[in-house]
């Protein structure tokens, strides 16, 4: 599985649309995403402050199958490698939704049935 954060705007409009797409799809030709271990950091660099931020969990399966490249790419400025997903994300890939409020200081916990894998 895949994860991505979401803020309230785009999985609302993903609802309308039936395809989850955010800013760096159009900016960068791609949606960041991140494997679990990578989630909190992320929330914390770039969501802090997001009371109301999502966490999707997308099968990299069902990207596939719907015809949705997914490439793991060097991200010098984390040193790691990260998910990027080429494409909008079909609803039918996104497996579950979970609320991941993220303080002011970019604090945030896993789900329950996240945390511990």
């Amino acid at each position: 599985m895949l994860y991505r954060i979401s803020r309230p705007e785009d999985w609302q409009r993903a609802q309308q649309t039936g395809f989850f797409a955010s800013a760096d799809l159009a900016a960068e030709g791609f949606i960041h995403a991140s494997e679990l271990g990578q989630v909190l950091e992320t929330a914390r660099l770039y969501y802090a402050g997001s009371p109301n931020a999502l966490l999707l969990e997308l099968d990299e399966a069902a990207l596939q199958t719907a015809g949705v490249r997914v490439a793991r790419e060097w991200a010098a400025g984390r040193q790691a490698w990260f998910p990027h997903l080429f494409g909008p994300v079909p609803l039918a890939a996104v497996r579950r939704v979970w609320p991941l409020p993220i303080a002011t200081d970019g604090a945030a916990t896993l789900p329950p049935e996240l945390a511990g894998r």
